[in-house]
């Protein structure tokens, strides 16, 4: 009997002590402190309009140029997770009034960011769906889960006495702003897939983020709760229970139909890991359609006959691919030419060099037209100085070179001087000096030149 109480009795404790870790009673806020802060975060005007208007057009921007970190700025800004709380918070108390300026200003903010976003992806020289805008067209289960403990999370932090980074956190990961730029999206593109898609998680997040916020505030029971009767308390629940069944079962379809796919790809490339393996043969691409349970391969290498195909056709049920089929194109196969597709390599490779070997060619040609003429030149001046040499004997040396001058005062002079520096056994007079120019400039065609006579 003592060994019964006993046990009894600490299981009483460990309850307790466990009631007592995970109690949201303890740190909880006031009553009229978690009704204040919720209802002001209802309100949307002045400058939580005008945050909002940026938010999604920030938002906007980074899905246009695939910038997770810009949408994770916009999320954070975005102040559209105060109207979503203010319809828990109003459902969780009963509060008619709360709920319908909850709804109101919901769908004035869903409007002006629809408005905002369309009008933005209508007017961007960017049109292409990059990767974080195609994420927000496919909701599933999954993004049903992440909203609804999101909202947890979220109503848990807007109830507390000490105010944390809890709901910046549910933003991002609920996103409730690039499901509604996505939108804006399929509307400026005229994509109804897009548009329905992206809304119809947006709309997943706000049920499943009131839906959470309306247990937790009736886990709460605030003071502030208006009594109702037991009727309109049904009511309520009925209509929550249809609204929150009738946002789950699409996701829980497109979820299945994901999975399926997913499934598909995986057994799939096992199947093509295992069984199409061969030794002169090689895959050179692959596509795996798992919508249509369709996979196709090409082939390069040795040939492989259509009975090895069938045979390995027949072993997809031993993978789990009952109904998917198999297409093979090989280099006897109509579909692909694979002779064409190495000459196609081949011969852009041979443009490639070809271009290549032009440009090196005409450099080799240049530099040689230059070596030439500076072997012309040398020449020229050979025959100079023997000239000069027979009209002039006491001429012992000559050097030519080409120099820029510079003077004091002038502008610097584009054309190069000819410099002559002449070495003789007896002195030049003036006069031989002066023939010796001019004859030199007639000779050479130019009227830049110096003696330079020693």
């Amino acid at each position: 009997m003592n060994a019964k109480r006993s046990s009894l009795l600490l299981i009483s404790k460990a309850t307790r002590a466990l009631r007592h870790r995970f109690s949201l009673i303890e740190d909880k806020a006031s009553d009229t402190q978690i009704d204040t802060s919720i209802r002001s975060g209802v309100v949307l005007q002045g400058t939580n309009l005008w945050v909002l208007i940026f938010a999604i057009l920030v938002a906007s921007i980074g899905l246009n140029v695939n910038s997770t970190a810009v949408i994770i700025g916009a999320m954070l800004i975005s102040p559209l997770m105060g109207p979503i709380m203010g319809i828990g918070y109003g459902v969780g108390i009963y509060d008619q009034e709360l709920i319908r300026r909850s709804f109101r200003n919901l769908g004035i903010a869903t409007a002006i960011s629809l408005t905002v976003s369309t009008i933005y992806f209508f007017l961007t020289p960017l049109s292409d769906a990059q990767s974080e805008l195609l994420a927000r067209t496919s909701p599933t289960i999954w993004d049903v889960l992440i909203a609804f403990f999101g909202g947890l999370a979220g109503i848990i932090g807007a109830t507390r006495s000490e105010k944390t980074n809890i709901i910046p956190g549910v933003a991002i990961a609920t996103a409730l702003m690039p499901p509604l730029c996505t939108a804006g999206y399929g509307l400026a593109n005229a994509n109804w897939e897009f548009f329905f898609g992206a809304f119809y998680l947006y709309s997943i997040n706000c049920v499943f983020i009131a839906f959470a916020s309306i247990l937790i505030i009736w886990v709460l029971n605030p003071t502030h709760k208006t009594f109702v009767d037991e009727k309109t308390e049904t009511r309520v629940s009925r209509i929550l229970t249809t609204v929150v069944l009738l946002t789950l079962l699409p996701s829980v379809y497109l979820a299945v139909k994901l999975v399926k796919e997913e499934v598909f790809q995986a057994k799939a490339s096992q199947f093509l890991a295992r069984e199409v393996v061969f030794d002169q043969t090689h895959v050179t691409q692959r596509s795996i359609n798992a919508k249509q349970k369709k996979i196709e391969i090409t082939l390069i290498g040795e040939y492989i006959s259509k009975a090895k195909l069938k045979e390995i056709e027949s072993r997809l049920s031993d993978f789990g691919l009952t109904g998917a089929t198999l297409t093979v194109y090989q280099s006897k196969d109509q579909s692909v030419d694979v002779s064409a597709l190495k000459s196609n390599i081949v011969s852009e490779l041979y443009k490639e060099n070809l271009y290549e070997l032009e440009n090196k060619n005409k450099t080799i040609r240049e530099l040689e037209a230059k070596i030439s003429a500076t072997e012309t030149v040398k020449a020229e001046w050979r025959n100079i100085s023997a000239e000069l040499h027979a009209q002039y004997p006491q001429i012992r040396e000559v050097l030519f070179s080409e120099a820029v001058q510079w003077k004091v005062g002038e502008s610097p002079a584009d054309e190069k001087v000819i410099v002559l520096n002449i070495s003789a056994s007896s002195k030049l007079s003036r006069s031989d000096q002066y023939r010796i120019s001019e004859w030199l400039k007639v000779r050479i065609k130019t009227n830049n030149i110096k003696l330079i006579i020693e």
